[in-house]
């Protein structure tokens, strides 16, 4: 039997105006940011102050489920308002922790198959990151440490002695360059500027003459983009993706050079046969 709202007690509607308000809240933060209502920093700045919503949800419902429990007669229609009260911020804080843990795990926000000299970006996309206030690209050799960034993050002393090039080749996930095998260099171009527009990235610009290919990659909620740019050699091509905010860039880089590699790969493989 459904309860009217109005012969609910006043600790259940709290709660349940906070479970209405908590999806809300996020959704409003992403999509501000994603549009342009606000910049990227305030709205992480919300996903943080979301954190202190979801910890006073579960707070409310804590008390709201003893209370429940202590009424008499027992109404289990409050009880179970109050345990979905604490089981959605307990998800909630497990993917905030989630999220904290990939953070640790990925310090950096450039990633590239090539440490020793990776792949550049052509002047249209440097001036593309320079107009929206993007990162700078930092040197793989230079110790974190020195870098303005990670010094403004508070980097720990154990990464601060550590470059970008020792940091990706530590990695048990480091991608690795993509051997062209028999196909041609502008077999290889056309393969990862195919593969660029099968993962969904836009802007995607080919020279054939350098074996540049470069592309954007954006993220659904908040919209952030990070830059892809790919290096066509003679015998391998050599994959870079790097995030334009933010200190740590939760994975995705990494993640989408081995999933770029693995459909140039497969690509190629189907142009051979």
């Amino acid at each position: 039997m459904i309860i009217p709202m109005t012969n609910l007690p006043r600790h259940t509607k709290i709660v349940l105006a906070l479970l209405g308000l908590l999806p809300l809240y996020f959704l409003i933060a992403a999509i501000g940011t994603k549009i342009g209502i606000w910049g990227w920093k305030f709205g992480l700045l919300m996903v943080g102050g979301g954190a202190i919503l979801v910890l006073l949800t579960a707070i409310i419902a804590l008390v709201s489920l003893i209370i429940a429990i202590r009424s008499r007669p027992r109404r289990n229609g409050l009880v179970a308002v109050a345990i979905m009260g604490l089981l959605i911020p307990a998800v909630a804080g497990a993917m905030f922790a989630s999220a904290a843990a990939k953070g640790a795990a990925n310090p950096i926000h450039d990633i590239s198959t090539d440490t020793g000299n990776p792949p550049a970006f052509s002047a249209e996309t440097i001036a593309a990151r320079e107009a929206a206030g993007a990162n700078p690209l930092d040197d793989y050799q230079t110790p974190l440490g020195k870098i303005a960034l990670y010094k403004q993050s508070g980097v720990s002393p154990e990464l601060a002695v550590k470059s970008h090039a020792q940091i990706i080749t530590a990695r048990p996930d480091r991608p690795a360059p993509l051997p062209l095998g028999g196909a041609s260099k502008a077999e290889g171009v056309a393969a990862v500027a195919a593969a660029m527009g099968a993962a969904g990235l836009t802007d995607i610009r080919s020279d054939p003459a350098t074996g540049i290919v470069e592309g954007i990659a954006g993220t659904f909620w908040f919209g952030f983009k990070d830059d892809v740019v790919a290096r066509v050699g003679d015998a391998q091509i050599d994959f870079r993706s790097v995030s334009r905010v933010g200190v740590s860039d939760l994975g995705a880089n990494t993640a989408r050079i081995i999933d770029l590699r693995a459909r140039t790969e497969a690509i190629l493989g189907s142009a051979a046969r």
